[in-house]
Formats: structure tokens, sequence, C-alpha cells
């Protein structure tokens, strides 16, 4: 339709599909998510053998299963990227079905895993978290409805994608899994921000937010204890957060060394939600700083990107996944620190995690779709009455 509309460059027919992806894919953003998965396997040397040991498995065993996960996840990465955005919408549309569906049977059929939120399944070998693999398929669905409202005689899909994000969000919250609720969220009102959404509006979604933090405050002994954590002054240096806050703070500038820090033996996360803590005790602020200008490369050059981008689609897709990335990146890195109340949420390529690679490489997979560069003029040439691609 964008083609029939702002017209096309004829691509040069029967390319090989290979050259054409190679030719047309941000290898920046591509390179800066490799580095990633290397530090998290670096990292996972020194955070996992703890773990290991504790659980009566080889030293290494944790750092294997992520390797094969993260090699599972590069695939799907990689093959994703090639895939045309048509075909992206259609799988994910099928993706978010299923996600949906199994996250709907989490309270008959899942488990907590003694930790006190029901959002896996066990299957034996592995787990299965249907939350990760449901956020990259809600935001190109999502994408997808917001874009047809804004055709002539288009279906309502801003409501019809706010209704679904709310009942996704809804079942978040039962588990309990805020963090992941929060995030659904703030994906879906980042797309129906660029779209065009009324400030008033926006500012009237905050406060029904904050209003929501205080009812689940009042109501959810899970979600009061860690926000008084958070509050409390004091840090209790015996908890998940006192042990990482003295991690980074003995770490320093240049780390205490290769396998001489000691917060991996005192954190059961430290391998999950708490790996930057592990970084900074190990590393120093150098490599904290080396993983935040990784993630925030892979942000600016895709919404740089995005903004060249004429089919209103792909723009929203796109832009849905690049700053839930980069936010679910910022979360991670902000309770390690003590900016923000625990999340129990992973730092994308880097914490262990099988169902978090492995979607988070199909979301990457789709954002580097949405990003290659297209035979299309600039849309900013299109606006000033000289566009014609």
């Amino acid at each position: 339709m964008t083609e029939m509309v702002y017209g096309a460059v004829p691509v040069p027919t029967g390319e090989p599909i290979l050259p054409k992806w190679w030719r047309t894919l941000d290898k920046w953003s591509m390179s800066c998510i490799l580095t990633l998965f290397v530090l998290g396997l670096l990292l996972g040397l020194a955070a996992s053998v703890p773990l290991a040991e504790r659980n009566g498995f080889d030293n290494f065993h944790y750092v294997q299963r992520q390797a094969i996960f993260g090699i599972t996840a590069l695939g799907a990465m990689i093959l994703t990227s090639m895939m045309s955005p048509q075909l992206v919408r259609r799988l994910a549309v099928v993706g978010f079905a299923c996600a949906f569906l199994a996250l709907a049977l989490l309270p008959i059929l899942g488990t907590d895993f003694g930790k006190g939120a029901v959002r896996w399944y066990s299957l034996g070998f592995a787990s299965l978290q249907p939350s990760e693999f449901l956020k990259p398929g809600f935001i190109v669905v999502a994408a997808w409805m917001i874009s047809s409202s804004q055709q002539i005689n288009g279906p309502p899909g801003t409501l019809i994608s706010f209704g679904i994000c709310m009942a996704v969000v809804m079942m978040l919250v039962l588990q309990p899994d805020f963090g992941q609720a929060c995030l659904i969220l703030f994906g879906w009102g980042v797309m129906y921000f660029v779209a065009g959404a009324p400030m008033l509006l926006l500012v009237g979604m905050a406060c029904v937010v904050v209003m929501s933090g205080i009812v689940a405050y009042s109501n959810s002994e899970h979600f009061a204890r860690r926000i008084d954590g958070f509050l409390n002054p004091e840090i209790d240096p015996t908890t998940q957060m006192g042990y990482a806050t003295n991690a980074i703070r003995e770490g320093g500038l240049f780390g205490v060394g290769v396998g001489e820090g000691q917060v991996k033996w005192s954190l059961p996360d430290a391998h999950t939600d708490f790996i930057v803590a592990v970084a900074a005790e190990e590393y120093g602020l150098i490599l904290v700083l080396v993983l935040i200008g990784l993630y925030a490369m892979v942000v600016v050059r895709s919404l740089f990107r995005l903004m060249r981008e004429r089919d209103p689609f792909i723009r929203l897709a796109g832009t849905g996944l690049v700053c839930m990335f980069g936010v679910q990146a910022m979360i991670n890195m902000g309770v390690a620190v003590r900016l923000l109340p625990a999340k129990g949420m992973t730092l994308p390529f880097v914490s262990y995690g099988g169902s978090s690679l492995i979607a988070g490489g199909i979301a990457v997979g789709m954002l580097l779709s949405f990003t290659r560069a297209r035979p299309q003029g600039e849309i900013a040439d299109f606006l000033r009455g000289r566009g014609r691609g």
C-alpha cells in the first residue's frame, strides 16, 4: 500500500537473499547484540558457578545452557531479520495468539518454582515463561491495529489494541508480574504517542497508572514489600539489594579482578536479575559503561533509521520494539543500583534465561527486519513536497 501511494525505486530482480539481507541490514546494531551476548557468556562464567555448585551440577553447567540458548536465539534473530515486514506481521499474530493462550492458562498449568509468582511452565528439562514471547508479538499486533485505524474508513484499531493491552496487563498483574505489566503498557503508550495521541490523554493515562500503583500497594503484599524495601533509607546488608549495592561500591572504576568478586556467592539471582552487580564488582564501572553504550547504540541507531521510514506500521512496530528493549535494560540496571524497586527483570542478551534469550532474539530479529534499508525516498523529502522514491 505504501509503495502504491508514494512510489518506490525499482529493485534489481534475482538478487540472492543473503547478499540482499547483508546489504540492507543495520550491521552496527547486529554487532552490538553479538557483543552483548559474548559479554553475557563472560559474566556467566563468573556469576553462575556458585549456583551450579549449590545445585550439584558441573561448574559450567549454566554457562553451557546459556550458550545453547544463545545460539538458538541468534539463529532465530538472523532468520527473523531476513523476513519481510509482512511475513513478520503474520508470524507475530500467530505467535501472540499462542502466547496469550499460554498466559491465560498459567493459573491452571503453571508453576512458581518457589518464587511466589506463577510465571512459568515446567517442561522438565527447562522452563518456559510465556510473557517473554508475548511481548514482541503484542507490539507488532498493536502497531498493525493502530496503523490500520489511521486509514480512511479503517477499523477502530487503537481502541481494540488498548483493550488487548489491558487484558494482557490484568493477567500479568494477577501472577503477579508488575514489571512485565508496566513494560507492556509502556510499549503500547510509546506507539500511541508516535501515532499522534493527544498529550492530555497521555497525561490522563499516566494518572491512571499512578492510581493503579496505589491500589496495588494497598492490596498486594508482594508489591508493597518491594516498594517498602525500595523506600527504606536503610539498606539491609543481608538482602539481595544490600549485596548488590555493596558489590558495586567495592568494584570502583576498574573492579576487584576477574574471578575475585564475592557477590556471586551471596546473591541467588546473580546470574539473572543482578548480573550488573557481578560486572561492576569484577570489572568495574568501565564494563558497565560499555554495556550502557551498547544498548544506547542499538536504540539510537534504530530510532534514526525508523524516522526515515514511510510505512506507519513499520515505524510504529519498530519504535515499540526498540523502546521496550531499551527500557527493559534500563530497568534491570536501575534496580541493581537502587534507582528503581526490584522488578525481577532480566538484562537482554546478558542475563541467564532461555525464555528471555530466545524471545529477545525474536524481538531483535523483528527490529532488524523493520530497520533494513528499503527502496524509498526520505520521508523528510516527501513532507517537503519533493519526495518521490
